[in-house]
């Protein structure tokens, strides 16, 4: 098993002892503008398959443009333009949508981001793993995503993410380095509390 990397051990020091992948996983904006063959691109959806979900309902669905097509740049003026200016050398950028409906019964699946959630996290994880830049983003317009994409009304517009081969640290510009830094994380016991709402795990 791979340690924590090098990379982030300055900035991150987890408080008690996980498996290092998810200390390593980041979201580095620098991409190199190569294509992904499939080889290396749908091991990530393969790892998002197997994730949890409410009575297996798997609501999730990942829409993709890959880099050199049409749908590439369709994709891209979907988002902001400080998302454009980095996302423009990514192999691969997608729309996750979730199914706000149950396909046994069409009663609401209140869950659907939350599994949503899931698989995404699955996907990120496989491409820390591989070295890949997977990077999330909320900042792009829903609404024209609905519309240009065709989604259905019964499922909601997530999120998108870039995905590509990452930039060596020695071929990053000054810019570039500005713009992508690793983040700490707040203590656990400032997420997690006891018996009610704000009360300290410790106490």
């Amino acid at each position: 098993m791979e340690g924590i990397r090098d990379e982030v051990k300055s900035v991150r020091k987890p408080g008690w002892a996980i498996n290092p992948i998810f200390v390593n996983r980041w979201s580095p904006r620098a991409m190199t503008g190569e294509e992904l063959p499939d080889e290396e691109l749908m091991p990530l959806f393969e790892a998002a398959r197997w994730a949890p979900s409410s009575f297996n309902e798997q609501p999730w669905r990942f829409i993709i443009a890959k880099r050199n097509t049409p749908d590439f740049g369709r994709f891209l003026q979907l988002l902001t333009p400080g998302n454009q200016a980095w996302c423009s050398n990514a192999a691969v950028l997608l729309l996750i949508v979730s199914k706000k409906t149950l396909s046994r019964n069409d009663a609401p699946n209140r869950v659907h981001d939350f599994d949503a959630g899931s698989a995404w996290m699955s996907m990120a994880l496989e491409g820390t793993g591989r070295g890949l830049v997977v990077h999330g983003m909320g900042g792009f317009d829903r609404e024209r995503a609905r519309t240009e994409i065709k989604v259905p009304d019964d499922y909601d517009v997530e999120a998108m993410v870039a995905i590509g081969r990452r930039k060596p640290d020695s071929q990053l510009t000054p810019e570039e380095k500005a713009n992508q830094r690793i983040s700490d994380r707040r203590p656990v016991e400032e997420s997690v509390f006891k018996g009610s709402f704000g009360k300290n795990i410790r106490a």
